[in-house]
Formats: C-alpha cells, sequence, structure tokens
C-alpha cells in the first residue's frame, strides 16, 4: 500500500504529495507532456490540489457500507458513494464512477465547461412507479454481487444525513408503452390479441413496465462467485483497466466496484407483482445486446428474431389470468466482446469460408474466448426481482440455463426458436450452438454434418 498523502505518476511513480513539482521525480512519459514553464506552472498546481488517490491515511473516513445487513433498512446498508465532489474524497465508500461507460461523457461536460461538477440534482418526483418487495437475496451478502439491491432508492431526500456527499441512484423503475412494426403485424395476423390492458389497440401498443439498471459490484462477492480471490480479482481489474482505478490496489478497505461498463434494461408484461409469486407462471427471455439484429435486422445471427419471439410469448403469457412475461436486456455487445471484434470475426468467417464447424473457432482465433458474458452474474437480476420459478424459458443458451438453475430459479420448460424464424444466413449459427450444448428439440448434428451447413457468401 502507498504511504498516506501520495499521488501517482502515469508510469505509477509514487510522488510525495508535499513536493514541490520542480522537485519531483516524475516519470518521463509525464515530462514529455509539458512543454513550458506556463504547463509545467498549471500541472504544479494541479497535483498540490488534487489526489489521485487517497490512502488509509487520518482523513479517510468512508461511509459504513454493509453488503451483508440482512436487513430491508436501505439505511442499516448504507449508500454507495463513489463521487469525490463535496466531501467525497474522504467519505466514499466505491471505486469507479456513476453510470458506467456513460461516465467519461460526464467528464467530458464538465471539462468543457457545460456542466458544473458539483451540480446537485433535483430527483422530485423521478421516484420508482410501482415497487419491487425487498426478499431476502438483497442483503445475504451472497445472492446478488453485480448491482445494488438498493439502487432505486439511492436518491439525497432518502440520506439527508449524508448531505455532504454526492448521492446517485443505479436503478430507474418506470412505466411506457412499446412500439414495434413486429409486434402490429403480429396483431394484424391474430398472433396477438388486442386486450385493452397488455396490448391496447390494433397498432399493437403494449404496455410496459420498465427498469433500467447500472452495474454496482461488491468485489468479495464476485471473487467467490467465480471461484478466484478478491487480490486476483483486483489486480486484474487494475491491470486490464490500464491502471485507471488504482484504489482497487491501495483500498483493500473499500469492498464496491462501479465498472465502466454497460447496464441492463428488464421490460414487464404484466403485473410486476406476479414475478416474486411462484404461483404465477412466467415466461422469460434473457437477452444479450445485438445492436447489428436487434436494431438493424442483419440476418447473421438470430438474436432479433428470438428477442421478437421472446416479446410475444412474454406478451401472451402475462394476457393469460396467471400469467407475466418479462424480458431482461443485457448491454454484452458481441457476447461481451465488442462489435469491432464481432466485424473482424464474420470477416474471417466468410473469407475462410463460413461452416458451422468453424463458428466458435473463428472467434476464437481474434479475441482468444469464445464468450465473455459470465452468464453466472446474469442472475443477480431475477433474484433481485424475487423470481423464483420460470414457466417458460425462451433460450436455447446451456450457459443461461445453468446459471439461473445453479442461482436456485427453477425452470419448467424451455423453447427453443421456432425454424420459420431463423434467418438464412443464421443456420451456421444455431447448428454450432446446438452442437456445443445449446436446447434443441430436433437433432444435433455431427461434426462431419456441421462440415455441410454453410453460410451465404457476400456478393
Amino acid at each position: 500500500m502507498a504511504p498516506p498523502s501520495t499521488i501517482v505518476s502515469s508510469n505509477n511513480t509514487l510522488l510525495p504529495g508535499s513536493d514541490s513539482f520542480s522537485n519531483r521525480k516524475y516519470s518521463p512519459t509525464l515530462k514529455s507532456a509539458v512543454s513550458s514553464e506556463n504547463e509545467i506552472s498549471q500541472l504544479s498546481e494541479l497535483l498540490s490540489s488534487t489526489k489521485l488517490f487517497t490512502t488509509m491515511d487520518d482523513n479517510v473516513d468512508p461511509i459504513a457500507l454493509n453488503w451483508k445487513s440482512e436487513s430491508s433498512d436501505y439505511k442499516k446498508r448504507g449508500p454507495v458513494v463513489c463521487n469525490f465532489y463535496k466531501n467525497g474524497e474522504c467519505k466514499h465508500n466505491a471505486v469507479g464512477a456513476h453510470s458506467g461507460c456513460y461516465s467519461v461523457y460526464h467528464a467530458l461536460a464538465v471539462a468543457s465547461k457545460q456542466l458544473d461538477p458539483n451540480f446537485t440534482p433535483n430527483f422530485a418526483n423521478s421516484e420508482p412507479q410501482f415497487s419491487v418487495p425487498y426478499n431476502k437475496s438483497w442483503t445475504d451478502g451472497e445472492s446478488i454481487v453485480s448491482i445494488d439491491p438498493f439502487g432505486h432508492l439511492a436518491i439525497p431526500e432518502n440520506y439527508e444525513e449524508y448531505g455532504d456527499v454526492d448521492i446517485r441512484p443505479s436503478i430507474a423503475i418506470t412505466k411506457a408503452v412499446l412500439q414495434l412494426p413486429d409486434i402490429e403485424q403480429m396483431v394484424a395476423r391474430g398472433d396477438l390479441k388486442v386486450d385493452g390492458k397488455i396490448v391496447l389497440n390494433e397498432q399493437g401498443d403494449v404496455a410496459i413496465s420498465k427498469i433500467a439498471v447500472d452495474p454496482v459490484w461488491y468485489l468479495p462477492g464476485i471473487a467467490k462467485r467465480f471461484e478466484i480471490t478478491e487480490e486476483e480479482l483486483r489486480l486484474s481489474l487494475f491491470k486490464d483497466t490500464n491502471n485507471m482505478y488504482p484504489e482497487l490496489i491501495t483500498r483493500p478497505d473499500i469492498k464496491t466496484f462501479l465498472p465502466p461498463i454497460g447496464g441492463s434494461t428488464v421490460y414487464i408484461f404484466g403485473d410486476p407483482d406476479y414475478l416474486s409469486d411462484p404461483t404465477k407462471d412466467l415466461a422469460l427471455r434473457v437477452h444479450d445486446s445485438c445492436t447489428g439484429s436487434d436494431v438493424f435486422a442483419s440476418n447473421i445471427c438470430t438474436c432479433r428474431p428470438y428477442l421478437i419471439f421472446g416479446m410475444q410469448e412474454a406478451i401472451k403469457q402475462a394476457q393469460q389470468p396467471n400469467g407475466v412475461g418479462m424480458c431482461v436486456y443485457f448491454q454484452k455487445e458481441g457476447r461481451a466482446l465488442g462489435e469491432i471484434t464481432k466485424y473482424l470475426v464474420y470477416n474471417a468467417r466468410k473469407k475462410y469460408g463460413d461452416t458451422a464447424d468453424k463458428y466458435f473457432y473463428r472467434t476464437e482465433c481474434i479475441a482468444g474466448v469464445r464468450d465473455m458474458r459470465f452468464q453466472n452474474l446474469m442472475p443477480d437480476i431475477l433474484k433481485w426481482l424475487g423470481v423464483q420459478r420460470i414457466n417458460k424459458m425462451l433460450s436455447m443458451s446451456n450457459m443461461k440455463f445453468d446459471a439461473i438453475v445453479e442461482a436456485g430459479i427453477k425452470i419448467e420448460e424451455r423453447i427453443p426458436i421456432p425454424d420459420y424464424m431463423v434467418p438464412g444466413d443464421s443456420n451456421v449459427e444455431i447448428d454450432a450452438k446446438v452442437h456445443s450444448g445449446y436446447f434443441t428439440t430436433g437433432n444435433v448434428k455431427t461434426e462431419e454434418e456441421l462440415k455441410k451447413t454453410t453460410g451465404n457468401d457476400w456478393k
């Protein structure tokens, strides 16, 4: 651990905070970054007034945050505080920044003088539009480790005793109307019925309840979930973010991390209270984002068709007297490998010859792994909502199924995407996934048969 009142240069050289800039030992990289006495003066002023990270000195007094509070009282658990604004430098209890991958835009707005860094939000009338009932998994310290179960209550008005720090919500709960041409077509064909409650009209407008969730990681719980040590997790996070978060190393007392990644959105069809009632029938689609297919309808994968099918079945279930439907949409583009990697893989697949037997191999050649979505974190949102039983699981993924079952949630029926909804160029994907262990009610092709499943050429 670094000594009290220290700062770190760009190559991790520790610099005593009390020294003047001219007497400091700084890295060649930092020295070359300044080209004039004026810039040296400005940097000296910056370094003398800013801690690049806090250490365990006498000024540090983090707000208590007890992930295993075993209490429904959010005040006993404590708020998640990561901002250094106001008195947060000494009192913050989390590493990272609010809003996940959007935090950098916040910094840009501040740097360009468009946003006052000390702006205080007015959260009046922004409260949740329906309640999510507390259950013991919120505070047992293990069931939920990747989101803040009390994130929807994290507003200053609920923590008046902590008025000297910046408290922000990581969950927002609202209601809306969903409009999709696919659903309008289902209504026109008679596949969905207008009931005036779920499907509102002949245009296919659908009433939904929505929840937006940003990630908040409880590091000891994340480490346990992956069967590694907390130290291994901290070091890897520190290194792979290019040393962006030194407190992962210097502040072992801080156990919570707000990672710079995308969150998730929950779309609920029907009564949200039914989700936590095991006597109700739930149709569930867990979906990982695929912009190319979900938004722009690319035919190389089944993502959008399965999403639409999942919503159709969720709506049908919600229209039953004892039913509710839900789609959980995670921002994990390209199996969390990213869209650039995905497109590079597309190129390699088409150039080498797009066959099902090489489907995963092409991804492994470029990314080193075939998937980084880590579905064992996915059930946290289901546990938060109190889901105990899934009547219909609208997914073929063995990884999603295993993660949900291992989390103690019962799945009664698995439903694959209908053959007629599979785009012509995505048979390579489907055959490869089924061969690797994905659920199917049809045949599983042999290795030799996979070689005969080919994708379309690019003309």
